[in-house]
């Protein structure tokens, strides 16, 4: 096996091409120090694509006293608005009350705290609603009043490829498909061996520090990779979503209060669809292998029955996917109620020479939401080891693909359009929602259908597809269909074979 050694130690590598992983690199490369991010399979390929895809506060965190983590989740939610408008935008949602419904002055305290937790927010504030004055309401009959409150829709998919962009503009390196091996320390440097599986060959990396944003791995990792003991543990938790053909017309939300006091989010996804979950399993099994189970199935069409005037079956489901939740483990009984917070954990290792100090920084648990914080805090407990750093502000720095003007998407299309007037509304409004102001770098001397190459089905051409490949780290189908543009809602069996079968062939 041919070994790769890089001739220059980097100030840190990050195992890990998840949300925290690429968030960190950000961190870390804004300031100016020299970062590679090594990820075994696709960015944000397990965890952070297999998410609620909700930039929110968490509304039912705060029955738990967890108001720091609701605060601070409020405050992200406002900042990651103006960092990324193509990719998060406001959703309503309902809150409908039943019979076993948490009290309406319980809801009404916690919606005036969501309210005002945070930096002062953007979106409307939470109101009463009576459905029976609502046109085209779902709902069974009988329910007549609720709530309403704004959260924030996300592609989380395509925030990992986001932070991953601009770490790399700001000149980290980034490899996909390649595997840490080991993390030893030599001299006073940690060695870092990772295997690419495209390429076949192995990669020697030197670093200052090292960072463990495996997810699910964290343990894993530093028992099996770094032969450390871990000083946190990690609960694993398995949450289900299910994909249904549209169910009602409005674009609307639902949080739906389950009888063993769980909730469930019923939400518009990708204009033709609906979107349930999610569950909260014990998961003790391998992360990568995670799958939902019938029960699970069962018992997200059950919730959205007790509420809906239609009512649904497990036969309808599209699509569904499973994630797993690295938690912190605070040793909660009820899977349900384990803390969402994270843990930053710094170990400090002495180097062979017993001259350097060569430190170790793992992320135990964490959301979506915080990402951006917890790569703050990160990146402050690892700035004490280098001489100098640059300023760097993250909280206005905007995602590429983010400069919209006004932060308003619609008249953005409206601007592309008269631009680019001969491609179709749909194809413009789908470019400008998943690469926002970089969609010039695929739609760039087009002038027609045809200049976009070859059409593999609803609207995917080949200038996407090249894009994808060139610019987003994208080798696969899954990829390419489901991370990076959730086309493969539309394919069908026969199309992905064929579309798989074209990728192949243009390697």
């Amino acid at each position: 096996m041919n070994n790769n050694i890089h001739p220059k130690p980097y100030d840190i590598v990050i195992i890990g091409g998840g949300i925290n992983g690429t968030g960190i690199a950000v961190e870390a490369a804004g300031h100016g120090l020299s970062v590679a991010l090594c990820e075994m399979d696709d960015l944000g390929s397990h965890t952070s694509s297999q998410s609620s895809k909700l930039i929110h506060g968490g509304l039912r965190y705060l029955e738990q006293k967890a108001f720091k983590l609701v605060g601070e989740s409020l405050t992200e939610r406002e900042i990651l608005l103006h960092k990324a408008p193509h990719l998060i935008h406001p959703i309503r949602f309902l809150m409908p009350q039943q019979p076993f419904s948490r009290p309406s002055w319980l809801i009404r305290l916690g919606l005036f705290l969501y309210d005002h937790l945070g930096v002062r927010s953007s979106l409307p504030h939470c109101e009463s609603v009576s459905f029976s004055n609502q046109k085209n309401n779902p709902l069974k009959a009988e329910i007549r009043k609720g709530f309403s409150y704004f959260d924030c829709q996300v592609d989380d998919a395509r925030l990992v490829i986001a932070n991953a962009l601009k770490a790399q503009e700001l000149g980290a390196k980034i490899w996909t498909q390649t595997e840490c091996v080991s993390a030893t320390l030599e001299a006073d440097l940690w060695r870092v061996t990772c295997y690419n599986r495209l390429t076949k060959t192995q990669q020697i990396i030197h670093a200052k520090a090292l960072v463990n944003a495996t997810g699910p791995w964290t343990e894993q990792f530093l028992t099996n990779h770094c032969k450390m003991e871990s000083p946190l543990a990690i609960r694993l938790v398995k949450g289900s979503h299910i994909v249904l053909p549209k169910l009602y017309p409005e674009n609307d939300a639902y949080i739906l209060q389950n009888k063993d006091g769980r909730v469930v989010f019923v939400i518009p996804f990708q204009k033709n669809f609906t979107m349930i979950g999610t569950t909260d399993v014990p998961y003790e099994e391998d992360p990568a292998k995670v799958h939902i189970d019938e029960a699970e199935k069962q018992y997200l069409c059950a919730i959205y029955n007790e509420y809906f005037s239609q009512s649904i079956s497990p036969s309808q489901i599209l699509y569904d996917w499973s994630g797993v939740r690295p938690l912190y483990n605070d040793h909660h009984a009820n899977p349900a109620e384990v803390t969402r917070d994270y843990k930053l954990d710094l170990q400090t290792v002495a180097s062979t020479h017993d001259k350097e100090i060569c430190p170790i920084l793992s992320v135990f648990g964490g959301k979506i939401t915080t990402y951006r914080h917890l790569s703050e805090q990160a990146f402050d407990l690892l700035k004490p080891f280098f001489n100098a750093v640059k300023k760097y502000d993250s909280h206005s720095d905007y995602l590429p693909g983010g400069v919209i003007p006004n932060q308003d998407l619609q008249a953005f299309v409206e601007i592309i359009q008269t631009q680019y007037p001969y491609f179709s509304q749909s194809l413009l409004k789908r470019y400008a929602a998943l690469y926002g102001s970089r969609l010039v770098m695929i739609l760039e001397n087009k002038h027609s259908t045809s200049d976009l190459g070859r059409h593999y089905g609803h609207d995917l051409y080949e200038a996407e597809v090249q894009y994808l490949k060139k610019y987003e780290w994208a080798h696969t189908t899954e990829d390419i269909l489901w991370r990076r543009t959730k086309l493969g809602l539309y394919f069908s069996a026969a199309e992905r074979q064929e579309f798989d079968r074209a990728l192949i062939s243009s390697v």
